[in-house]
């Protein structure tokens, strides 16, 4: 078995959805390969330079951030602690789904909030929390740069993440951050995402990935919701 450097709880769409994300991102997460980007004309940077921050994950929704295992937990024990989760969580119905600027970079985001999804990811962060290693200082440090908020802090510090909980937005991300050349690239994704993007958006697995050495994301298995 690949031994990888973290563990993540994510959504992974399928279909033309998926397909057209993975494309767009350069990186097939359940292939674990490479694919060409799709030939956009009119942007002011190469696709490539554009996508290259959120490469290395994968077209996704996070759901629980990657983490590192604490000892003496496995993947194995994850897989059974995931798929045990799934059996007991409902699956979630996104009624619409849309492009917006989240934090500087372009990401396809529900419309309205999800009670439901919301539920469904702090059951994930809490129920599998105890296969997560605490960060190291250097990690901690890393996030904070970000300029939290004292909730973000306290989160950042009770379960490794700032943005979980009451603080969670879940997105697809599609981009680096954007600078001036923002209107175009939006333009741009939106003509490509719209014809393939599912109405509703029906979430009904949650995938575990794992982080290679090279620092790519790897789809391991698919889980069915069916609480």
């Amino acid at each position: 078995m690949t031994t990888y450097r973290r563990y993540g709880i994510f959504v992974v769409p399928e279909g033309a959805f998926y397909r057209i994300g993975a494309s767009w991102l350069g990186w097939d997460s359940v292939k674990g390969i490479p694919v060409a980007h799709p030939k956009v004309t009119g942007l002011a940077r190469p696709v490539a330079e554009i996508t290259s921050a959120p490469r290395n994950y994968g077209f996704h929704g996070t759901i629980k951030p990657p983490f590192r295992l604490a000892a003496g937990k496995t993947e194995t024990a994850l897989r059974t602690a995931t798929a045990a989760l799934c059996k007991r969580l409902a699956p979630v119905e996104i009624p619409a789904m849309t492009l917006r600027r989240l934090g500087g970079f372009a990401a396809i985001m529900p419309v309205e909030p999800s009670a439901d999804l919301a539920h469904l990811a702090a059951e994930a962060v809490a129920e599998l929390d105890a296969f997560r290693a605490t960060p190291t200082e250097p990690e901690i440090a890393k996030r904070r740069k970000a300029r939290l908020s004292a909730r973000q802090t306290a989160l950042l510090a009770q379960w490794g993440y700032p943005y979980v909980m009451d603080e969670f937005r879940f997105h697809l991300t599609l981009t680096g951050g954007l600078g001036a050349d923002a209107g175009g690239i939006s333009d741009r994704l939106s003509t490509l995402f719209t014809p393939v993007m599912p109405t509703p958006f029906r979430i009904d697995s949650l995938c575990i990935v794992g982080e290679d050495a090279a620092g790519r994301f790897h789809v391991l298995n698919r889980n069915t919701l069916s609480g």
